[in-house]
């Protein structure tokens, strides 16, 4: 699959759905970086690259005025310098004006991670957010055969109906 074939594909999704936006919001995921948390051992595993560009969406349902629901979808360049491909659901709690707490089950796939096996995994992700832009925050557990490397996570979400 090519970089341009992964981007139109996304953004095809967003455009066959136009009527969902009028009930939540479409946000733009930029990927991002990655820090390791053993970067010794990241760099004896050959997966220790921290650049990691990628694009997608995630798309946002208010519940009530403290929680919402999260979809998000998208491709990177992971720490072992493959492609990954990643989608997830989860809820985002409103902890105050700015700062969200949330947990999300993901499917995962890519050749660094779980043998090149896709794989399912709950991840807890922390959200500073304004009306235009989403600061989010993964961290990436060690779990034995699936992820040697306990690892942070970083990238935007864009809002474009917040600017």
């Amino acid at each position: 699959m090519t970089r341009w074939w992964s981007s139109s594909l996304l953004l095809s999704l967003a455009l066959a759905f136009p009527g969902l936006g009028a009930a939540a919001d479409w946000g733009v995921n930029v990927y991002g970086l990655s820090r390791h948390l053993d970067r010794a051992k990241a760099r004896e595993l050959h997966v220790d690259n921290e650049l990691n560009p990628g694009l997608g969406l995630r798309y946002r349902v208010p519940r009530d005025e403290r929680l919402d629901w999260i979809f998000d979808t998208g491709f990177y360049r992971d720490s072992g310098r493959n492609r990954a491909f990643f989608a997830g659901a989860g809820a985002s709690w409103h902890a105050t004006g700015h700062l969200r707490l949330a947990g999300a089950l993901t499917f995962f796939k890519s050749d660094t991670y779980n043998r090149g096996r896709a794989g399912i995994a709950p991840l807890p992700v922390a959200v500073w957010e304004t009306r235009a832009v989403s600061f989010n925050l993964v961290f990436f557990p060690k779990v034995p055969e699936t992820n040697s490397i306990a690892t942070l996570g970083f990238w935007l979400t864009l809002w474009p109906g917040g600017w």
